[in-house]
């Protein structure tokens, strides 16, 4: 496969990139320069960048971008680097890593190959699916039982596109309801204005493991919907920070550190309530963790 091809090429000659370059350029002379790395961080992206009872940025996405200002810390010899985290939304997220106001996304976003005319993307640190979480109580046993209703949608996020045209294309005649983030859309489903929100199935786990009521809930598939690659968030044009950005997260896969951060966010209990989502590695990302791969392609995660 191409991409995996010249990822590996990429990886390669990382090492040698960043330490023969004549000069810094691009974010890491903006971050050497500065003396502060900015991470995008989310509020409530469960269990990948989110807010503790501490207003701390913790998370899968957050653990694994802490592996990169390492290598930050390293490759600049700055081993005192400020590290500074910017809250973003799903809308806020790319206009903030373009205009340079963060450095490094730590999130759920999705690398999909009409994102990456404006931002760039690591490699793959997640595969997900999209789907539905309901009322168990609920009339929703299918996406074809939403013919009709509403269903929520977070702004800015990819599955606003993916919904809207299964909704032409199937004549379901759903009301799609927007909420800001996450939180806002799940509220929409929670009190009833919704028969059902839809995004990726650990973000909707995660939202219901925490709810007053996690037993209420459970996720619906949504027929067609092909899986989607997560990736920390770049600037574009940028391949002197992106090749250290992917060196430090391959050698987290190769060292097991990346599946030990997996075991600790999904597997066990996690904070502020203790709550376990069971959501077990799948073979989708132990082939990505095994071969990795910046691929935007949703094919290549069949």
């Amino acid at each position: 496969m191409k991409a995996r091809r010249s990822i590996a090429f990429l990886l390669l000659f990382a090492g040698a990139f960043v330490a023969q370059a004549a000069e810094l350029t691009g974010t890491l002379k903006k971050i050497n320069d500065n003396g502060t790395i900015a991470l995008g961080v989310r509020d409530a992206s469960i269990p990948f960048s989110y807010l503790d009872d501490k207003q701390e940025s913790v998370g899968y996405s957050v653990d694994l971008c802490l592996k990169v200002v390492d290598a930050v810390k390293d490759e600049l010899k700055k081993p005192d680097l400020k590290v500074v985290k910017q809250v973003v939304t799903s809308a806020t997220r790319i206009p903030l890593i373009a205009n340079g106001t963060v450095d490094i996304e730590c999130g759920s976003t999705v690398n999909n190959i009409e994102r990456q005319k404006q931002v760039a993307f690591s490699v793959t640190t997640f595969v997900v699916n999209t789907k539905l979480i309901v009322k168990k109580n609920g009339p929703v046993h299918a996406f074809a039982d939403m013919k009709g209703r509403a269903i929520a949608v977070t702004s800015g996020a990819n599955t606003v596109q993916k919904i809207a045209e299964l909704n032409t294309q199937r004549g379901l005649g759903m009301t799609m309801l927007n909420g800001q983030d996450h939180n806002g859309s799940f509220l929409l489903l929670e009190s009833d204005r919704a028969a059902a929100f839809a995004e990726d199935d650990i973000l909707l786990a995660g939202l219901a493991a925490n709810s007053k009521t996690p037993d209420a809930y459970r996720l619906v598939e949504i027929d067609g919907m092909a899986a989607d690659p997560y990736a920390l968030m770049l600037r574009r044009d940028d391949p002197q920070f992106k090749a250290l950005v992917d060196r430090a997260l391959v050698a987290a896969f190769k060292s097991g550190a990346a599946e030990t951060m997996y075991k600790k966010w999904f597997t066990q209990p996690i904070p502020p309530r203790g709550v376990t989502l069971n959501f077990p590695m799948s073979e989708q990302l132990r082939r990505v963790l095994r071969s990795p791969t910046d691929s935007g392609d949703p094919k290549d995660y069949r």
